[in-house]
């Protein structure tokens, strides 16, 4: 009984070796650089269109922002007397 629960043991323990070995091997053999070549240089034009590249829209909403929140902390300090 005693020599079963030894070579239970060691096949238990060659069997994770094992197993850690080919995992990493499979793990090293999926570290492959790709080859890709990524173009930097594009045509595409620096002036924004779009109503959020504008910084008019960004002053008018920070103040109207700033207005607002005035209005509601301000209309918080009723008196209750």
């Amino acid at each position: 009984m005693q020599t079963k629960n030894i070579f239970m043991k060691q096949t238990e323990k060659i069997s994770i070796f094992l197993m850690t070995f080919f995992l990493s091997a499979f793990a090293f053999a999926q570290d492959k650089a790709a080859d890709l070549t990524v173009d930097v240089n594009s045509t595409k034009s620096t002036t924004s269109t779009e109503w959020y590249g504008n910084p008019i829209y960004w002053v008018v909403g920070a103040v109207a922002l700033i207005i607002i929140i005035a209005l509601i902390t301000r209309g918080n300090n009723n008196n209750s007397n």
